[in-house]
């Protein structure tokens, strides 16, 4: 770095962070890009690994590759703490070290977690889905249980087996729900002896009156009808009060006998958003998200860009938020420095949402207009493709997909024996 060079330094390499770090290329300053892991995740397809139609590979691509010709610096570790006065953050490396990194420019992107509302004990039984970890683990309990099933004599706890609940309706839940669907109904049919798949059981939990509650109405009416034909049980308007290690239990005292259980209901802020709210005074959400001025930045602090799921803004939470957001706050802090400040406040330029049912079925909406089945399908395969990061991944990817879509086959149904032994230790200790 050169002496009195403009020190920027990015909080999170999600595509808020690294959007931002992608349009600083030519800032004439210094860029810190901080990331507790070594990949940015495309999370929109972290359900696909999870369900074995894609590799982690595929959606999580190494950062340092991805930004291989931009001129920066990326450092591996967790930002715990910032120091608004000091103007520093301060970085706790893997091995447990922790080192202050000084900026002048900070742009926090650090994303969200899943948010059980309070009843964090419901996480041990109801994994969530929002890191890789998460999605092998999800994985393994899936595939798992089909295997388990297999060898299972007694009927009702075979039934328990070949039971999946999955707690959310928005995106994320929906396509779970058909995904698994369709690997009992379809991907794995013929390949088990003794466990008959058809009397696999998908519940679709969510205590809002429609699926996918942030699409227009008729899309929603449209996604549960695809999702009731494919064999998915779908139950709105119900509330879980209590999850454990055999099922769920409903409000009004109703119990599902469920082996698998998954979280895709809500999601909070990460703890750094309260530490950051704490250190400048500035107001936060009920989901402990930062509210920000319009130009993003935390008011009194025009130094500090808060985006992506971290804002409190009144857009969705989608990736394209998160990719815009990045962007203009790194077009701003380039303007301040090349004397062109921009002087607009942040205005999101709404592409539509997408959530796909299943094969060859999805829902769309692209401003006033709706999209659903083969069509919607085709476009939500365009636009992954499309902001996929890595020519590679994108050409791996549509292969996965030819294979899955149009065969029946899944590429990622690989559990380790380490997992398979992992899991029937804590199945006896359920039992026990």
């Amino acid at each position: 770095m050169r002496q009195n060079e403009h020190r920027v330094v990015i909080v999170g390499a999600g595509f808020g962070g690294l959007f931002a770090a992608k349009a600083l290329g030519s800032a004439p300053a210094s860029v810190t890009l901080i990331n507790g892991t070594t990949y940015h995740l495309f999370e929109p397809l972290l359900y696909q690994v999870a369900t074995g139609i894609l590799s982690e590979g595929e959606v999580a691509p190494p950062i340092r590759e991805v930004l291989r010709h931009r001129d920066l610096d990326v450092r591996l570790g967790w930002v715990t703490d910032v120091d608004v006065a000091g103007r520093t953050v301060l970085v706790r490396a893997p091995d447990g070290r922790e080192r202050r990194v000084a900026y002048d420019s900070l742009i926090v992107a650090a994303g969200a977690r899943n948010s059980y509302f309070g009843n964090e004990r419901f996480a041990e039984h109801a994994p969530s889905l929002k890191d890789i970890d998460d999605a092998l683990e999800v994985r393994s309990r899936i595939f798992h249980a089909f295997e388990m099933a297999e060898l299972e004599e007694d009927p009702e706890a075979r039934r328990r087996l070949l039971t999946f609940v999955i707690i959310g309706a928005g995106p994320t839940g929906v396509e779970l729900a058909g995904q698994i669907a369709e690997l009992a109904h379809r991907s794995l049919r013929g390949q088990y002896r003794h466990a008959d798949l058809t009397e696999t059981r998908v519940v679709l939990l969510d205590a809002a009156d429609r699926v996918l509650p942030a699409f227009d109405r008729p899309l929603s009416v449209n996604a549960r009808r695809r999702l009731t034909r494919m064999g998915v049980e779908v139950r709105l308007a119900t509330r879980v009060v209590d999850v454990d290690a055999g099922g769920v239990e409903l409000e009004g005292g109703e119990r599902i006998e469920a082996h698998t259980k998954i979280w895709a209901a809500g999601v909070a802020a990460t703890p750094l958003a309260a530490r950051l709210a704490d250190a400048t005074g500035a107001a936060t959400d009920r989901a402990g998200r930062i509210r920000v001025a319009p130009d993003l930045t935390i008011p009194g602090h025009p130094e500090i860009f808060v985006v992506g799921d971290m804002a409190a803004l009144d857009l969705p939470g989608v990736a394209q938020v998160a990719m815009q957001g990045g962007r203009y706050a790194a077009r701003a802090i380039a303007g301040r420095l090349t004397g062109r400040p921009v002087t607009t406040p942040f205005r999101y330029f709404d592409k539509g949402n997408m959530a796909t049912i299943g094969r060859f079925s999805a829902v769309a909406n692209v401003g006033k207009l709706h999209f659903s089945g083969l069509l919607g399908w085709m476009m939500w395969l365009g636009v992954h493709l499309f902001y996929l990061i890595g020519f590679k991944n994108k050409v791996t990817t549509l292969l996965h997909w030819v294979v899955s879509f149009l065969g029946r086959g899944r590429s990622e149904r690989i559990a380790t024996a380490q997992q398979i032994e992992a899991r029937n230790a804590l199945r006896h200790r359920d039992a026990a």
